[in-house]
């Protein structure tokens, strides 16, 4: 399930993000990968351990909090310390599958990656190339989204992002590990989640039939979530 985020962070919010990390110092990108994505990746990395990183990661996480689409989604357990890159030209992130165990150096937090988030940072008219193609049951989905806005998709697919011929892109990028392992079980969660939100609009929240649904929903994710 590919899932877009509108507006997680405003014109405002993504400028303050970018007044934090612009100014930092880079680093090679494959400070964090592991052997394969070694050898597919090019672009540069903010230090996950720097004080940049972890002060706009913390802009990011505030900004997922008050996300009722992505919580909706991804239902999450665990979020790694958001992450920051950026391309320039000629470099690209080839073909490649995310690590299912993301594991923080030097702690002992760790995550089963679940599902991977960009967190679109540059405005789309300002680079050329950069897309994210990430590959699924129905085709490669081509993302380029307004700075600002976020994709949550499968970290168990398939993606890569294309050369940049123009321009620089800038994005935040993590992975979560969801209550609800099951991606199936997750997405009927999801869909019955905009169901009961639609018919409260609808019938307001006292009618008897969106007690009873949101009652299924709870039910159901008390039977399948981990905690």
């Amino acid at each position: 399930m590919l899932i877009a985020v509108p507006d997680l962070l405003s014109p405002a919010e993504v400028a303050d993000v970018r007044a934090i990390i612009d100014g930092a110092e880079w680093v090679d990108g494959n400070a964090t990968s592991g052997h394969q994505s070694a050898l597919a990746k090019h672009n540069e990395q903010l230090p996950e351990d720097g004080d940049a990183a972890k002060q706009a990661g913390r802009l990011i996480l505030e900004a997922l909090g008050r996300s009722p689409i992505f919580f909706a989604s991804a239902l999450p357990l665990k979020i790694y310390p958001p992450l920051f890159n950026r391309y320039g030209a000629g470099q690209e992130f080839d073909t490649h599958v995310d690590n299912a165990i993301r594991l923080k150096r030097g702690s002992d937090f760790r995550i089963r990656s679940d599902l991977s988030i960009t967190v679109f940072l540059e405005a789309p008219d300002d680079y050329d190339g950069g897309e994210l193609l990430i590959e699924d049951h129905y085709g490669v989905q081509r993302v380029k989204l307004p700075a600002g806005h976020a994709v949550v998709y499968p970290s168990s697919s398939l993606h890569r992002v294309t050369p940049i011929t123009r321009g620089r892109r800038t994005a935040s990028f993590f992975w979560l590990q969801s209550m609800v392992r099951d991606p199936e079980k997750r997405r009927t969660l999801f869909d019955l989640d905009r169901a009961v939100q639609r018919l409260t609009g609808e019938l307001g929240g006292k009618d008897r039939s969106v007690i009873e649904l949101t009652g299924v929903y709870h039910n159901l994710l008390r039977l399948w979530a981990d905690s």
